[in-house]
């Protein structure tokens, strides 16, 4: 997507889904590309890192910020997100791209409403789900698999331990204070997607409807917060 449209010869059905993939496979200073280590041993240095990270992010619930997404081809495009945790965010595309991503009940969807196709995946099915975990514990059922560092900037990438060919989540956080700055994700067709947050506040609280998507082939109101 290139200023919210897609980079293809036509809008037909499967181009637009692949584009749907990239949301999820959906920037301060960037590091350089993480090699998913399934061997990182772990220093003190880094579990203590990681228990600091745990704590930022399981003391985040409320957060809305302006995004920029990077998807694998080098498109970008941008908007405004809100997370609200546990189970709940939305990504709504600056005009003029169709695209809004709202994630409720278990389910991302995406919405395309110049196709006017509406697209359900679990929330398990992508390694971005992780990040809307009620309780996110850096051990266990996920596996770290490499941190990085520079001056001001810390980022941890981690895999579910069960499936870790689903894909990679790769946090990136300013340092000192701790602060959510950056997320990558490399799905299971090794298809890289970055979204950089900027702007961002912390607090607050949401309409719940807005992490309810209806489809407005059922229901000819729509979403209320998607014009």
């Amino acid at each position: 997507m290139s200023g919210g449209r897609f980079h293809c010869a036509r809008r037909v059905a499967t181009c637009a889904a692949m584009n749907r993939r990239t949301l999820l496979a959906l920037p301060l200073l960037i590091l350089a590309p993480v090699v998913a280590r399934a061997d990182l041993q772990l220093t003190a240095q880094d579990r203590a890192d990681l228990a600091r990270i745990e704590t930022y992010l399981n003391d985040l619930h409320t957060l809305k910020a302006r995004f920029l997404q990077v998807a694998p081809d080098g498109a970008t495009s941008g908007g405004i997100a809100w997370l609200d945790r546990p189970g709940r965010m939305r990504f709504q595309y600056d005009k003029p791209s169709p695209l809004l991503l709202v994630a409720g009940h278990d389910l991302f969807v995406f919405y395309d409403r110049e196709l006017k196709q509406t697209t359900n995946l679990p929330l398990d099915a992508t390694p971005l789900g992780l990040l809307l975990r009620d309780h996110l514990t850096l051990s266990g059922d996920v596996t770290v698999t490499d941190i990085a560092r520079v001056p001001g900037q810390i980022q941890v990438t981690m895999v579910r331990t069960r499936s870790p060919g689903d894909g990679s989540l790769t946090l990136v956080f300013a340092d000192k204070p701790l602060a959510l700055r950056q997320w990558t994700v490399i799905d299971a067709q090794h298809q890289e997607t970055r979204v950089s947050l900027f702007n961002v506040q912390l607090g607050g609280t949401f309409d719940p409807d807005m992490f309810t998507l209806v489809d407005p082939k059922s229901f000819p109101g729509g979403d209320k917060y998607y014009e």
